[in-house]
């Protein structure tokens, strides 16, 4: 009786939630249809027929959902004939998978539907609809419409997708810079293999507020002669993408099962480990280390001090996670004896972890000294790092900027904060996990559960504290080697026995069938309602209408978040290069923002200004360094610049509660007011967000604006 209850219960909630969600699908629907003519309101009598025809099918999928949940049977004779259609289509069924697959994103990242389809209830029916036809075309079961398997694997291919292209649909020939440092980061690229791109003298060093690691992966399309924005852009949106996948499939690399859940695994693990987002420098250690795990110590022990040494000089927080993995995964991935740990075991966990010691701490304090000693044989080779990291440097780092602890919770910076973001990316795995050890599905002694928690609490503690420091706090990011470290605490399992107790989840309780799901849905569900096009092409005003976009006279030219036109960005590019013409006879030309126009050839003959990279004078800001300003303020003082290249300033304090309140408060105080104070706006190029400016004319008496 008990149970039968229960059954009935489950398909009231399922019915329930149907309804929940095609009623906002209609009044969606029905916001983007009002507004589109003068026929029976404010509809056209297409987007009415439309309307009607949408209620019309969400009704029918209403009553469909209500046959399949309690009266089954009376649609046997309909079951049979779908199956047979799908068996029917043989080779053409690849045809349709694929389309499935890349419909929903082709739909919102590039097209104008992008923006119209903003609402959540929209987005989620495409998105379930792409999923259960999909799971209907992946179901080899001739009795069945959408078997377990066919459903779980439709949902991951779907979602997977949506993660896969987001970052493709930054890949444009756009001149201009795509968000507040991207212009400048490409210019950091740039320099360590394509310096001779600049006006600059050849024996002396270009400043890049980049670490070596970083400057290298993102710097290698510059190794080619002649390279374009759109495929330097390219290649980044390239390796935001496949080293995630690369990773994936090391970690849940599976010797003689089988290929396809061996692919499906390591697809849902770059989906879970892209919610950071992660640097790719990180991916590439984290890449080394699933190589090392389980192979002979002769091998694996170089490619962890490797790991560890790149680590290092990407970036120095990350400089002991390489050997803190390497441990855990040997650790914690073989069978116990009586609860104990062979000793075989114990001397590959230490030998690797103390390699990950030795590449990312101690050879980085010896690598001067040999680069010293290599040079005096007559070579001539740069220094890769500063020489290695000592306590006093954390500290200093640490304390050189204040931490906003209230960007843990939700605020105006980051909505939901990084907690409640942290929480919802990563509890469904950690809840199957906890739920494997307390059933011992999945065995470890006392030994192998401190390998795991341990690390994963370092890397938290770490994580959360990095996060708040003032200019992050804006995502996941800082969460890099704990998502990793769980991913690969997820691997673990997978490797023992996971691949096995996935293939019996139907028969699970519905609690972990839902957190399954969960698992695999959160990773995309925020990709999927941030989808959206770059460029519009068609009527803008229809489009604005049909996105219920406030009527304004004149609508914002370009829509926000797109692109403006290519005749406007062209007249943009040539006021600059006019600008630029005219003031190189009279001093340097500081481009402080959108140093990738000099990069790419975009304004020619313009000798470069490497310092003040606007990076480096926010970061200095953050951080108070008067020290520092007092060269900045005696060349804007001297009028050293004939021109300066920025985006839009103002003066405007934010309450520091703000989104970004704090940052932007910085910024007016020690960069933008004294600038404004020296310089005065010649022209603003809103619609790509360009400010040039030139000396004042009649100097202002700057002191009380200083800090």
């Amino acid at each position: 009786m008990i149970e039968l209850l229960s059954q009935r219960w489950k398909k009231i909630l399922c019915l329930f939630i149907a309804v929940w969600m095609l009623y906002g699908a209609c009044v969606e629907f029905y916001n983007i249809a009002w507004g589109t003519g003068k026929w029976l309101g404010e509809f056209s009598p297409k987007w009415a027929l439309a309307l009607f025809l949408f209620i019309s099918v969400c009704i029918l999928f209403l009553i469909s959902i209500a046959f399949i949940l309690w009266a089954p049977k009376k649609l046997e004779r309909i079951y049979g004939r779908i199956t047979s259609w799908r068996e029917g289509l043989g080779f053409f069924r690849w045809f349709f998978i694929i389309l499935t697959v890349i419909a929903p994103v082709y739909i919102l990242q590039y097209t104008f539907w992008g923006i119209v389809l903003h609402g959540v209830y929209l987005r989620i029916l495409m998105t379930v609809s792409s999923t259960v036809f999909l799971g209907w075309l992946l179901t080899k079961a001739s009795d069945k419409l959408v078997n377990w398997q066919g459903f779980l694997m439709a949902l991951l291919l779907v979602f997977s997708s949506i993660v896969f292209f987001e970052p493709l649909g930054q890949v444009t020939n756009y001149p201009f810079s795509l968000g507040w440092s991207e212009g400048n980061r490409l210019w950091d690229y740039s320099i360590m293999f394509g310096r001779y791109l600049y006006d600059y003298p050849a024996g002396k060093p270009i400043p890049v507020y980049l670490d070596v690691g970083r400057q290298f992966v993102g710097g290698i399309p510059f190794l080619l002669p002649g390279i374009t924005i759109w495929q330097a852009r390219l290649w980044l949106a390239l390796i935001d993408v496949i080293p995630y996948l690369i990773l994936g499939w090391v970690a849940y690399w599976l010797p003689g099962r089988s290929k396809i859940a061996w692919g499906l695994a390591g697809i849902w693990a770059f989906t879970f480990v892209r919610q950071g987002p992660i640097h790719p420098p990180l991916l590439l250690c984290a890449i080394i280390v699933g190589i090392a795990w389980g192979r002979p110590l002769w091998l694996a022990i170089p490619l962890i001090v490797v790991a560890g040494f790149f680590a290092e000089v990407s970036r120095f927080t990350w400089m002991f996670a390489p050997g803190m993995w390497a441990a855990m995964l040997e650790l914690s991935s073989v069978g116990t004896q009586m609860d104990w740990l062979d000793t075989k075991v114990w001397r590959r966990a230490i030998s690797v972890g103390f390699a990950g010691l030795l590449g990312g701490y101690i050879i980085p304090h010896l690598v001067p000294m040999a680069i010293q000693w290599v040079n005096t044989l007559g070579w001539q080779i740069t220094d890769l790092g500063d020489g290695g990291v000592t306590l006093t440097d954390v500290e200093t780092s640490i304390s050189s900027q204040p931490l906003l602890w209230y960007r843990l919770f939700p605020n105006e910076t980051y909505g939901p904060g990084i907690l409640i973001s942290l929480i919802l990316a990563v509890a469904p795995l950690v809840i199957i996990l906890f739920h494997l050890v307390r059933t011992r599905q999945w065995a470890l002694n006392s030994w192998q559960k401190l390998a795991i928690v341990l690390p994963l609490f370092a890397f938290l503690v770490v994580g959360l504290i990095v996060s708040t420091k003032i200019g992050g706090g804006g995502d996941l990011h800082n969460m890099d080697m704990f998502i990793i470290g769980l991913m690969f605490a997820g691997a673990i399992v997978w490797r023992q026995s996971g691949h096995r107790w996935i293939y019996n989840l139907y028969v699970m309780p519905v609690w972990i069938r839902i957190m399954f799901i969960a698992m695999i849905v959160f990773p995309g569900y925020w990709t999927l309602l941030n989808l959206s096009p770059i460029l519009l092409t068609g009527d803008v005003r229809a489009i604005a209408v049909m996105a219920d976009i406030t009527p304004q006279d004149p609508l914002p030219d370009p829509l926000l978040d797109t692109l403006p036109s290519e005749q406007d960005t062209i007249e943009a590019l040539n006021g600059i290069r006019a600008e630029v013409e005219r003031a190189i006879p009279l001093g340097d030309i500081l481009f402080m923002d959108q140093r990738q126009l000099l990069t790419f050839g975009y304004v020619n003959s313009v000798p470069l200004v490497p310092e003040y990279d606007k990076k480096v004078l926010i970061d200095k800001a953050l951080s108070g360094d008067a020290q520092y300003f007092d060269g900045f303020y005696r060349d804007l003082a001297s009028q050293r610049f004939s021109l300066i290249i920025t985006n839009p300033l103002h003066e405007m304090i934010k309450v520091d509660e703000a989104e970004f309140g704090e940052e932007n408060n910085a910024w007016v105080k020690w960069v933008s007011a004294p600038i404004l104070c020296y310089y005065e706006p010649r022209y603003t190029l809103k619609k790509v967000t360009v400010q040039i400016l030139v000396p004042r004319s009649e100097p202002l008496d700057c002191a009380s604006v200083l800090p």
